[in-house]
């Protein structure tokens, strides 16, 4: 079991069934899209994450976007922390179909893809390690520079970038910037630009 020390928010009681499988730690559910008009609950959530933060894990379809992006504007930004899962289709077993999308939700992905996450997140990561990659942070202009922003095919760049990384196609450009900082040091960054677009411009 891996200790998580914030309070982590899913979507639903499967979510959390499946969870708590892998990690120790107070799982909450959103309940779908009830927690839009249930104030008590947006109340103690934030008011857990003042206490302890909280870590957002929802699925990577659209709803799940919308019940990440809801709970983001109620909570104090420096309470929060993201785990991604990335696109992966298929059905979850006690469904008759799959989902709208033909994603997988966090339900139906390998414990492997969980954990993941869960390490990019930055909850099972030591602080030393944290600190070090935000004194190499990778910025906004990197992305101006890179063609990750500002530019005409800066979607398709970025949508290359989060396939590489297995991260989900709806996370936001700053959501991108932010997990990659979690993930890499601006020169690992550098690298992977280089790596992707240098060669593949003529080719793409």
């Amino acid at each position: 079991m891996i200790k998580i020390d914030e309070i982590v928010v899913v979507e639903g009681k499967y979510d959390k069934i499946r969870l708590s499988n892998i990690v120790d730690a107070t799982i909450l559910t959103t309940d779908g899209f009830k927690i839009f008009k249930d104030k008590a609950m947006q109340e103690l959530i934030r008011r857990l994450a003042r206490e302890r933060g909280v870590l957002i894990l929802t699925d990577s379809d659209g709803a799940g976007f919308v019940i990440r992006n809801f709970l983001s504007g109620f909570i104090p930004p420096e309470y929060v922390k993201h785990a991604y899962i990335p696109d992966v289709a298929g059905k979850e077993r006690r469904k008759s179909g799959p989902s709208k999308e033909g994603k997988l939700g966090v339900e139906g992905v390998p414990d492997s893809v969980i954990i993941e996450a869960l390490q990019r997140a930055g909850v099972m990561t030591d602080k030393a390690d944290r600190e070090a990659k935000k004194r190499k942070s990778i910025s906004r202009s990197d992305l101006y520079e890179d063609g990750l922003a500002g530019v005409k095919d800066s979607r398709q760049r970025r949508l290359k970038i989060k396939e590489r990384l297995g991260l989900p196609e709806h996370l936001s450009t700053n959501g991108l910037l932010d997990v990659m900082n979690l993930m890499m040091s601006r020169e690992e960054y550098k690298g992977l630009v280089k790596e992707l677009f240098d060669a593949g411009d003529n080719n793409s």
